[in-house]
C-alpha cells in the first residue's frame, strides 16, 4: 500500500509543470549563476578551488547550498501546495473512503518527495561536476544522510502545513517560508557570514542544518553530527504533528 501510494504521488509531482519549475529550473538557474558571477559572500575557507579556478571556487561552496535548496523546495514547499489542493478539490476525501490510514498518506508522501529529490541532486550534481566541482569523496556518505534527514524534516513539515490550512493561504505561507529560508536561513548565507548572535539560531533550523552539513560533508569530508540530529528532532517533531492534524478537507 505504501509503495503504491508513493508511487502515485511521485508521478503526479514529476507530471506537474509548475512543480518542476521550483524543484529544478530555479535551483538549476541558481547553481550556475551563483557559480558564474561572484554575486554574493564566499567564507574565507573556499578561497582557492579544489580545481584551482575561481568558478571551481565558488561552485565548491555553491553546490551544497543549491543541493539543500533542492531538498526545501521538493519535500516542504512542493509537498504542502500539493497536499493543500489535494485537499480544496476533494483527493484526500476519496482517499478517506479507502484502507488508507493517515500516517501512510504522510508517509507515502515523504517517499515521494525522496524519490525526487534523490532525482535533483543527479542533475544537480551532473551540472556541479560540468562547472568544476570536485566534492570530498569522503563526504559522499555523509550527504547522502544528511539529504535522506532533510528531507524526512522538511516532508514532514510540508504535510503539516499543506494538512492543516486551506489551500491559498498554504500557497501563500509556502513560498514566502521559502524565500525567507533561502535568504536568511543559512542557504545562500553561509553562516560565517552572518552575525554571531543569528547564525546559531540559523543552525538550529532545518534549512540551516542541512545546507551547513552538506558544505561541511562534500567540503571537508567529514560528518557533521549536530546538523543530523537537528534534522531528525524537527522530522520527529513534524511527523508526529502532521500525523495528528492532517485534515481530510
Amino acid at each position: 500500500m505504501l509503495f503504491a501510494h508513493a508511487r502515485v504521488e511521485t508521478l503526479l509531482t514529476l507530471r506537474h509543470g509548475e512543480q518542476l519549475l521550483l524543484t529544478v529550473l530555479i535551483p538549476l538557474a541558481l547553481l550556475v549563476g551563483l557559480s558564474l558571477l561572484d554575486v554574493l559572500p564566499a567564507p574565507e575557507s573556499s578561497a582557492t578551488g579544489a580545481a584551482g579556478t575561481e568558478v571551481a571556487s565558488r561552485v565548491g561552496w555553491v553546490a551544497p547550498s543549491i543541493l539543500a535548496l533542492a531538498v526545501m523546495s521538493s519535500a516542504f514547499t512542493g509537498q504542502a501546495i500539493s497536499l493543500g489542493f489535494d485537499r480544496k478539490y476533494g483527493v484526500l476525501k476519496r482517499l478517506s473512503a479507502t484502507a488508507l490510514p493517515r500516517w501512510l498518506l504522510v508517509c507515502g508522501r515523504l517517499v515521494a518527495a525522496l524519490v525526487v529529490v534523490w532525482l535533483q541532486v543527479l542533475v544537480l550534481g551532473a551540472v556541479a561536476l560540468a562547472l568544476g566541482w570536485a566534492p570530498a569523496l569522503a563526504g559522499l556518505a555523509p550527504a547522502a544522510a544528511l539529504i535522506m534527514f532533510g528531507t524526512a524534516a522538511f516532508g514532514a513539515l510540508g504535510v503539516l502545513l499543506g494538512g492543516a490550512l486551506r489551500a491559498d493561504v498554504v500557497l501563500a505561507v509556502a513560498n514566502i517560508v521559502w524565500f525567507v529560508l533561502l535568504l536568511a536561513g543559512g542557504i545562500l548565507l553561509v553562516p560565517e557570514v552572518l552575525p554571531p548572535g543569528i547564525a546559531e539560531v540559523v543552525l538550529l533550523l532545518p534549512s540551516g542544518a542541512l545546507a551547513e552539513g552538506l558544505r561541511v560533508a562534500l567540503l571537508d569530508g567529514t560528518t557533521s553530527w549536530p546538523a543530523l540530529v537537528v534534522l531528525a528532532l524537527w522530522a520527529a517533531a513534524a511527523a508526529a504533528l502532521a500525523t495528528r492534524t492532517t485534515r481530510l478537507t
